[in-house]
């Protein structure tokens, strides 16, 4: 994988670019190879991927994550459309606890986002009819899910939706503040 990467505010947290090399056919993109980005510290194992669809802008997913023994890293990618991705570290101990970052992933800027294993995971869709792929270091465990509320007014995430347009899944409007959950990662 022939690509730049950097640490954004919260180090831990990278933005990946894939090189795309075209001509006038297109594009060819290697977007994943586990040696490479292994070696700049994303590391897997990458056992499952995951695709997501959302028919209008302004739609919410998040914050979520899966604790031990299913902690989640996961590669965030758009293949059509764009997002807001945002990562908040939940990791006790940590200097940047309660802290997030946030990148624009579009398929135009064909950016993806690391966000490793401690760390609340959630976007906003800024196109209609987006699409995200992630890859994840641990399948789906329903027992290990958690979340935060995405409008936690501690956590202050400018969210570029009007709170009251944003769509949102039941679940994820019926998730607490930070401050009542308990410790799911130390450092």
């Amino acid at each position: 994988m022939n690509a730049f990467v950097a640490p954004l505010a919260i180090p831990d947290v990278m933005l990946v670019t894939p090189h795309r090399f075209g001509d006038s056919r297109g594009f060819l993109s290697e977007v994943f190879h586990a040696g490479r980005l292994a070696a700049v510290g994303i590391t897997g194992p990458f056992i499952q991927d995951n695709h997501s669809f959302s028919a209008m802008a302004g739609t919410v997913r998040g914050l979520h994550l899966q604790i031990a023994p299913s902690a989640q890293g996961k590669l965030v990618r758009v293949t059509r459309g764009a997002i807001w991705d945002v990562a908040v570290d939940v990791r006790h101990g940590s200097l940047t606890y309660g802290r997030y970052v946030s990148a624009k992933l579009s398929v135009a800027n064909w950016q993806q986002l690391w966000v490793p294993t401690g760390f609340l995971h959630g976007f906003c869709t800024l196109e209609p009819d987006t699409e995200v792929l992630y890859k994840v270091t641990a399948e789906y465990d329903p027992d290990a899910e958690r979340g935060v509320a995405w409008d936690d007014p501690f956590l202050a995430i400018p969210w570029p939706v009007d709170p009251a347009h944003a769509a949102l899944s039941d679940k994820d409007r019926a998730l607490p503040c930070l401050a009542d959950c308990p410790i799911w990662f130390r450092l």
